[in-house]
């Protein structure tokens, strides 16, 4: 159902449960996800494929579904043929998929928009280091495009995720001002630095005092380094916090394949709540059932992390 709050206005009450990594949910459906643009590339081919994968989340009691813009880019859909006026016809469906799959449930479900860091578009891990050797500038005039279209198509809010540093994160949220919808900002980060090594706190001031950020955090890191960098998060901005790492299991570029077990337990969250979060779910190899659980555990946490 569309909701008849604001994600702001809601996170004021409560603490919402976000779904967990679309690709991996696209997998176990069947996708082959082996092309450069990822799951953007059902954008075109499988629309309704990630539909399917946004309503698992739903069931599995997800209130924010984040889209499959993250690599979905002007510049990536060019490489297939695709031209600009094309290209921002597939953005924009990546929230009316997210938008139609929220519609299958009475509850109140919002819509984030993806926005991924520049590195995704290279298609390299590059979004892991940051460091492009590109300016500001440069990194805003390749963003702002996209966020204009995705914020055009209606989402409640942008995740601005993933990001590697703090230089890109500026860039986003410059590239944002003004689109009209408010902004949540996620550093992927590792031991309690983000990717390009810089201070967590000082990454995380980019967003203090900007009325447009709803919350401020991390994603697409180990279950470990997500309490501390809520708790950064939170001293440092003042804002709400949004977390979500992986399972903790680790790619190995090598073999291409996925190493170690998964440490993401859900009950890890509330401590992550009692620090502030308030946007809480999981990212890739994090599926509906581990959701499920997730969700099955804050329905006994109150708004302070308290059960």
């Amino acid at each position: 159902m569309r909701p008849a709050r604001t994600l702001a206005e809601a996170l004021g009450a409560e603490v919402l449960v976000l779904d967990g990594g679309l690709s991996n949910q696209l997998e176990a459906q069947g996708c082959d996800l082996s092309d450069a643009l990822w799951s953007a590339r059902l954008l075109a081919d499988g629309p309704e494929r990630i539909e399917e994968a946004h309503t698992a989340y739903v069931r599995a009691g997800a209130r924010v579904l984040v889209t499959s813009g993250y690599q979905a880019t002007f510049e990536g859909f060019a490489r297939r043929g695709a031209g600009r006026e094309e290209a921002a016809r597939l953005l924009a469906r990546s929230v009316e998929l997210a938008r139609s799959a929220a519609e299958t449930t009475e509850e109140e479900v919002w819509v984030a928009a993806s926005v991924g860091p520049y590195g995704a578009m290279l298609a390299d891990g590059s979004e892991y280091r940051g460091r492009y050797g590109l300016s500001v500038r440069e990194l805003e005039a390749f963003h702002r495009p996209r966020i204009e279209v995705f914020a055009a198509a209606g989402p409640d809010v942008l995740a601005l995720e993933t990001v590697p540093d703090a230089e890109e994160a500026e860039a986003l949220l410059r590239a944002a001002e003004g689109c009209g919808v408010p902004v949540w900002l996620s550093y992927t980060v590792e031991g309690g630095r983000t990717r390009a090594g810089q201070d967590l706190a000082e990454a995380f001031a980019v967003a203090a005092g900007n009325d447009r950020v709803v919350a401020v955090g991390v994603n697409c890191c180990d279950p470990a380094d997500a309490g501390p960098a809520v708790e950064t998060a939170v001293a440092v901005t003042g804002k709400p916090a949004v977390v979500y790492p992986n399972s903790g299991e680790r790619w190995d570029a090598g073999a291409r394949d996925w190493r170690g077990g998964s440490t993401f337990a859900p009950e890890r969250a509330t401590s992550w709540v009692r620090a502030g979060a308030r946007l809480v779910g999981g990212c890739c190899r994090v599926g509906p059932d581990t959701i499920t659980a997730l969700a099955e555990t804050l329905a006994d946490t109150g708004a302070d992390g308290t059960g």
